[in-house]
């Protein structure tokens, strides 16, 4: 299968997208993984990527859209992959059908991950990382410390990322809206999305994704 997944910022998709992929045995690429890779390889994208990186500016959409084209041909993708932060925007979403056109095969579906927004705002704002292991998680409301501020794990301190804060969590937001939820509406005019109630267990929200794709 070949499948988008979309949402906003804090709806789950990095946990849905590595079950679904598992589960549905094809590639996880998500636009995080393709930098990192092609930068620490050295390929001549990640070059270009890491100069306008380097200089504080945005990545053209080609640039991506090239290291997405790659890693889709590779041959562990032959068979579907799962595509999670690729496409952000139309451009995007033009360029992928161009490429999928071109290789003569279509995309299965685009899952919609959907979240209300004052969830998305608790989801995030109330996150809590140990300074000491940033695996160590945890959140003010689902999952706090036995004692305030201290890492049950290690004992670290537990702090908030600038950029999870209300106020940074609404301007990206705002960013999802103005160019990624655009896509939303692309896709349903060609009949492949399908939305997905984001909200429950993990595993509650794999088990509809899963029921949905297999309609």
């Amino acid at each position: 299968m070949r499948i988008v997944l979309v949402g906003p910022p804090g709806a789950g998709k990095g946990t849905q997208a590595h079950l679904l992929a598992k589960t549905l045995s094809i590639p996880h690429i998500s636009t995080g993984d393709l930098f990192r890779a092609n930068i620490s390889q050295g390929t001549p994208l990640g070059l270009e990527a890491k100069a306008y990186m380097d200089a504080g500016k945005l990545v053209p959409d080609e640039i991506t859209i090239g290291m997405a084209k790659d890693r889709m041909t590779q041959p562990d993708a032959a068979k579907g992959f799962l595509l999670d932060g690729f496409p952000r925007n139309l451009g995007q979403a033009k360029a992928l059908d161009e490429i999928l056109a071109d290789a003569g095969i279509a995309l299965d579906g685009v899952l919609d991950l959907e979240v209300p927004e004052e969830e998305v705002v608790k989801r995030i704002a109330g996150r809590r990382l140990c300074r000491n292991n940033g695996s160590h998680v945890f959140h003010v409301d689902y999952n706090p410390p036995a004692q305030d501020g201290v890492c049950d794990e290690c004992g670290g301190e537990l702090y908030q990322r600038t950029d999870d804060t209300e106020e940074a969590v609404r301007v990206r937001l705002e960013e999802y809206h103005s160019k990624t939820e655009p896509i939303i509406g692309y896709y349903a005019d060609q009949g492949l999305l399908v939305t997905i109630p984001a909200l429950g267990r993990v595993s509650e929200v794999t088990e509809r994704a899963i029921e949905a794709l297999r309609r």
